[in-house]
């Protein structure tokens, strides 16, 4: 380049020189002094280049010392990592103005213990709950219910986050994927108090102590396949059809969903549970209205439908929305039942144990408007078959029932924030044969912590 340079100078010297020729010497000192110039100008270049390759240099060293001092302040391996949990504290309470005492839902088999008639003001249980990733492949939860003198695992599992292909695995005691409402906690309720159809088939809801899997299709449309093993010491199971290797119970569940429009979405579903109970205890009111203890054994299988559609102009649902929400079960059980000597103390039963089937069904429908942010108000309507019960030879200690259980509720509540809410609800309860009851509840919801999203 520096010869390019020289020849280009000796040229344009040569032609803007004078027409008649330099003594040598003036030519000799001009290219000393050419040459000398151009010396310092190639030292000047050399120096600029030296100090950038210095500074590129000095850069990479820079980006490498702080790549390693990101990599050194990162976190540890999940071996070491410090507890930090996400914790919701869960208070509620509520006045209740209703008829007292126990109220059974009547020609349904209770699931536990009968539902107790609190009035006035009462605490209901809080719930405690933390959760966290364990690490990048797992995430964990425990969920406690805290009453009087009473503290319950209402769900503590274990869920895998890198399976792949759409599966997830959970692991531990959970809230069954079945039907829509099933893994709601009362504190995500729309209504005050359960639907009359969970309450006759699991008391609040289904939980499994077991394994659940779920697929999710990767297709546009939502498809949701799942399936769960359990141990089965939970109604309709029990404790003592439980007590043995394998599953006392198992359940599978398909849903299916997506948009219509910009405005509306829906959610469909089918599932079925099949658990087999033995020596499942229950009270019921014999023929001379006394609590003959009672003990089925035998198979219980569960069919639920449940339909779901949202709708919020222009997907905001901030503003307005409506949530309709239905479902529909049948349920068949058949086996043999115990019902207890109790003569001695004024009871019918004489300890006999015989045949029992029965087939019944039922649903609710409801439907939760939002009618500007805060405020919603709501309408539900619950009504149970108590279709063909046949207690065998037992049925002469039993008096027949036709009756059909139903219940209207009609709610509004307001939601200053997304941690609290605050309600009031009214119903005419027809679910006890012979005594309708007139309800009002006033009933607040307030959240302490991290607050997770629900469900669809």
């Amino acid at each position: 380049m520096f010869n390019r340079i020289f020849a280009v100078a000796s040229l344009a010297l040569a032609a803007s020189g004078p027409l008649y020729a330099a003594p040598q010497e003036d030519v000799d000192a001009l290219r000393a002094d050419f040459d000398a110039k151009l010396k310092s100008l190639q030292a000047d270049y050399e120096a600029r280049l030296k100090a950038l390759e210095n500074r590129v240099q000095t850069n990479e060293a820079n980006a490498n010392n702080a790549r390693q001092e990101v990599a050194a302040s990162a976190s540890p391996p999940a071996a070491a990592n410090a507890l930090n949990p996400e914790i919701s504290l869960i208070l509620q309470g509520a006045y209740i103005d209703r008829a007292g005492g126990e109220r059974p839902i009547t020609g349904f088999m209770p699931a536990g213990e009968h539902a107790h008639g609190e009035r006035g003001f009462t605490l209901d249980h809080t719930e405690v709950v933390a959760s966290a990733n364990v690490d990048p492949y797992s995430r964990a939860l425990v969920n406690l219910a805290l009453a009087d003198e009473e503290v319950e695992v209402e769900e503590a599992w274990f869920q895998s986050l890198r399976l792949g292909h759409g599966l997830t695995v959970k692991g531990g005691r959970f809230r069954s994927g079945i039907g829509y409402q099933n893994e709601r906690h009362p504190h995500a309720w729309d209504f005050a108090d359960n639907s009359l159809m969970y309450s006759a088939l699991f008391g609040e809801a289904l939980k499994q102590d077991g394994l659940q899997l779920r697929w999710l299709a990767p297709t546009e449309l939502f498809l949701e396949l799942g399936a769960e093993v359990a141990k089965g010491q939970f109604f309709p199971g029990s404790d003592a059809g439980a007590d043995k290797n394998g599953a006392g119970a198992w359940a599978a569940f398909a849903h299916v969903g997506g948009d219509v429009g910009v405005a509306h979405s829906w959610r469909a579903g089918l599932s079925y549970l099949r658990a087999s109970p033995r020596e499942r205890e229950a009270f019921l009111n014999d023929i001379n209205e006394f609590e003959a203890l009672t003990a089925f054994s035998g198979r219980s299988r569960t069919w639920l439908a449940d339909f779901v559609w949202k709708w919020a102009p222009d997907s905001n649902p901030r503003q307005r929305n409506v949530i309709f929400a239905a479902e529909y079960f049948g349920r068949d059980e058949d086996g043999d039942l115990l019902c207890q000597d109790d003569s001695a103390t004024g009871g019918a039963c004489l300890g006999l144990t015989d045949r029992y089937d029965s087939a019944q069904s039922g649903g609710y429908a409801q439907a939760i408007y939002q009618f500007m942010p805060r405020w919603r108000t709501g309408l539900r309507y619950d009504r149970l078959d108590g279709g063909s019960v046949d207690f065998g030879t037992n049925g002469a200690f039993f008096d027949a029932v036709d009756f059909d259980p139903s219940r209207w509720s009609l709610m509004t509540d307001y939601s200053p924030s997304e941690f609290s809410r605050f309600r009031l609800q009214l119903a005419r309860d027809k679910s006890l044969q012979g005594d309708p009851d007139n309800q009002l509840i006033l009933q607040y919801i307030l959240s302490i912590g991290a607050h997770g999203g629900h469900k669809f």
